[in-house]
């Protein structure tokens, strides 16, 4: 992994959009079965929008139904985690370890190999298309 990013809310409002800006710096949740990525298929991996880092490989998206975009694995070097206690839940959060970016959530009801289910807001992922 390269050194941190770290951008003033100026700069980082002049790169994103309102959406993204809203989810990744803010903390916010897309309204599901909105997302661009939640019923997205193409071989590739998923990378943080706003600092590029590899976070989810296509091979661990599944369709968990939620509504947003859901991986069963995550890159252990660019996504890190912290307790989540808004909303009156307790929730384990997972960001960009670059950036800081909130991509969502992690719960513990997800299909084998691992059991997770990391469910991600499409706001906060680019997608990069595997090469032939």
């Amino acid at each position: 992994m390269t050194d941190k990013i770290r951008k003033s809310e100026a700069e980082w409002r002049a790169q994103l959009s309102p959406e993204q800006y809203r989810v990744t710096r803010e903390k916010g949740t897309e309204r599901p079965h909105s997302g661009e990525y939640d019923q997205h298929g193409e071989t590739g991996t998923y990378t943080c929008v706003c600092c590029g880092e590899s976070l989810f490989g296509s091979e661990s998206k599944f369709d968990a139904g939620c509504g947003w975009p859901s991986f069963f694995a995550a890159d252990a070097e660019a996504v890190e985690t912290q307790e989540d206690r808004s909303h009156g839940m307790l929730r384990t959060e997972i960001m960009c370890r670059r950036c800081g970016a909130h991509l969502g959530h992690v719960f513990e009801d997800g299909p084998r190999p691992t059991g997770l289910r990391y469910c991600v807001n499409s706001a906060s992922l680019n997608f990069a298309p595997q090469r032939p």
